[in-house]
């Protein structure tokens, strides 16, 4: 190519990635979260930085073969549209990318508590009435499992279950989600599961941006405190609230994302795989992903 139209194309490619940056800055500005990030570098810097993927070799071994925990549905019978599953031997995990997060997370600014522990931040949440949804709750659900866990898993918000036993992922979604835990060698007490929300949205709809606004301030304080080596984000309202991106979740999931000094890894929400059974592959694609950073086997059938 003639240099001057490689350099036209370079500036051109410059220029839409700050655009893309601006746009994302301005979704928080939607948010409310501008305070956070306006003390944070120049575009141009933000720009250079989210062009520069780094690298993390891994070394476990793990097999393809979708596990029959992940087919079962969460009634206890695999439906019939389930994944059969076919023994196969294991092979070396290629190394796993890590992005940067789509935009530069305006999370990344709210000021870490020295010292802060879980039962502190819920404390400090208390019978909460800070957004509308407490008006509808049985239960604040706040979060369950290991305080220093490796891996933690993020959802949107409590269902109806949940919201009657306080517990996140307790309903069908949340046996499916024991049944991929398992999967990978771990028990539900090995890791941590919490949400966006801490109270069910009405008629189990998204949470809306006020009431992420107000709430996953705690979410990130749980995160600071368990201090995981992997988050793994299930459905896309969790993945774009951390990563502050409006793309799709079946964009985001599969790729590794830098997030508050860990790897973050999205993908499928356990109830859109029980509407969606063919998808179970992809996700055990990520979860593989997942082991081999945190060198976990999966459980022997």
């Amino acid at each position: 190519m003639d240099p001057a139209k490689r350099a036209s194309v370079g500036a051109r490619s410059e220029t839409q990635l700050e655009e893309q940056v601006k746009d994302w800055l301005r979704y928080g500005e939607d948010l409310g979260l501008g305070p956070y990030y306006r003390d944070r570098p120049p575009l141009h810097a933000i720009a250079e930085s989210a062009a520069a993927p780094q690298t993390v070799a891994t070394s476990s071994a793990i097999p393809t073969a979708v596990p029959a925990a992940m087919t079962a549905a969460a009634a206890g019978r695999a439906p019939a549209s389930s994944i059969n599953v076919a023994a196969s031997a294991s092979q070396k995990s290629p190394a796993a990318t890590i992005l940067p997060a789509t935009a530069p997370s305006l999370f990344e600014s709210i000021e870490r508590i020295a010292g802060d522990t879980l039962p502190r931040i819920r404390e400090d949440i208390g019978d909460c009435a800070r957004c509308k949804l407490h008006k509808g709750r049985t239960k604040i659900v706040f979060g369950t499992g290991n305080p220093s866990a490796d891996l933690m898993f993020v959802g949107e918000g409590p269902g109806r279950d949940e919201d009657l036993s306080g517990e996140p992922f307790v309903g069908r979604a949340g046996k499916l989600l024991t049944d991929m835990i398992k999967a990978m060698g771990l028990q539900r007490e090995d890791v941590y599961i919490a949400n966006v929300v801490k109270c069910r949205p009405p008629e189990n709809r998204l949470p809306e941006k006020d009431e992420i606004t107000t709430c996953s301030p705690f979410l990130m304080r749980q995160i600071d405190a368990i201090k995981p080596k992997v988050i793994c984000t299930l459905g896309s309202c969790s993945a774009q609230t951390l990563l502050q991106t409006a793309q799709g979740i079946s964009k985001l999931r599969g790729e590794w994302f830098d997030f508050r000094g860990a790897k973050l890894m999205p993908t499928y929400h356990p109830a859109y795989l029980l509407r969606n059974p063919g998808a179970k592959p992809e996700v055990w694609k990520d979860l593989q992903k997942v082991m081999a950073v945190l060198g976990l086997q999966p459980k022997k059938r």
